[in-house]
């Protein structure tokens, strides 16, 4: 079985309170994208083992798509194993979810593979306790995302959007990005409701105004060169452009794909890896 693992980019994050436990509240616009990993499931007697075709994610138990196969198996109590192989298109530790929607299309593949019947909202429990963005990857498409990221409302679709992606040649981690940030210094947080009404009504203008990540400060203090691309991003045509998720990943959406054609032809002469998707 084949299956496709859709990245994603934030259009908002908000940080909205502190659980006691550490875990930080949020608010965020999420939206698929066309840029996908592609998770193979091959039937073993029992286990789980894992290849990719990429030398630098691991394959054991450290990977979170490994951990997802273990989960759902051992909360089945299904003695058959699976072997997984993925194809790595999603760049790593890029804001992107690549690895949340790794574990999505695990939970989602392995459920329909093996008949052990789970519902999307069963699913989107179990993934939960694996990371924050994979209940939103396992519903996908354009979601409102609350809590520790177990709140995921769709909301009108935003689909067919040209979207260039720009990934300096380094990762942030996501544990790193969160711990940096500082609730208290917040003074002003994302206008959320604004944001999905300009996206409701196709107003990129409005929703270039309104798009907002609370952790881009956080990611540029250490990595100036984020700003940077973030500039770049702009001059190149982009009519919104926005860090994802923890970074450093920065995208642009663009009104028409000639423009982005152009631009990331432009955008590549810095040094930076850049992709041509779109919204789904």
């Amino acid at each position: 079985m084949i299956i496709r693992a859709h990245g994603k980019i934030n259009l908002s994050l908000d940080i909205v309170g502190k659980r006691e436990d550490g875990y930080h509240l949020l608010k965020m616009v999420m939206q698929s994208i066309d840029l996908h990993d592609e998770i193979e499931l091959y039937e073993k007697a029992e286990g789980v083992s894992l290849s990719c075709d990429k030398e630098y994610v691991p394959t054991d138990q450290r990977n979170i798509a490994y951990k997802a196969a273990k989960l759902l198996l051992g909360e089945a109590k299904e003695k058959r194993g699976v072997h997984i192989h993925i194809k790595k298109n999603i760049p790593v530790a890029a804001g992107l979810a690549g690895g949340s929607a790794d574990a999505a299309a695990v939970l989602k593949g392995l459920n329909a593979f093996y008949g052990l019947g789970y519902s999307e909202e069963a699913l989107m429990n179990l993934g939960l306790s694996l990371g924050a963005d994979v209940p939103f990857c396992l519903k996908g498409g354009t979601c409102l995302c609350e809590g520790i990221g177990e709140v995921v409302t769709p909301l009108p679709s935003f689909k067919d959007r040209v979207v260039v992606l720009v990934k300096p040649p380094f990762g942030v981690s996501t544990k790193d990005a969160y711990g940096a940030f500082s609730l208290e210094k917040i003074k002003r947080h994302v206008e959320t409701e604004k944001l999905m009404s300009a996206m409701k009504q196709e107003d990129l203008q409005g929703v270039h105004y309104y798009v907002r990540n609370l952790l881009e400060n956080v990611v540029l203090q250490k990595h100036p060169v984020v700003k940077r691309v973030k500039q770049q991003v702009a001059k190149s045509g982009a009519e919104v452009t926005l860090m994802s998720g923890s970074g450093p990943t920065v995208y642009g959406i663009y009104q028409e794909e000639e423009v982005a054609r152009k631009a990331v032809d432009a955008l590549r002469r810095y040094g930076n890896e850049v992709i041509l998707t779109k919204t789904i």
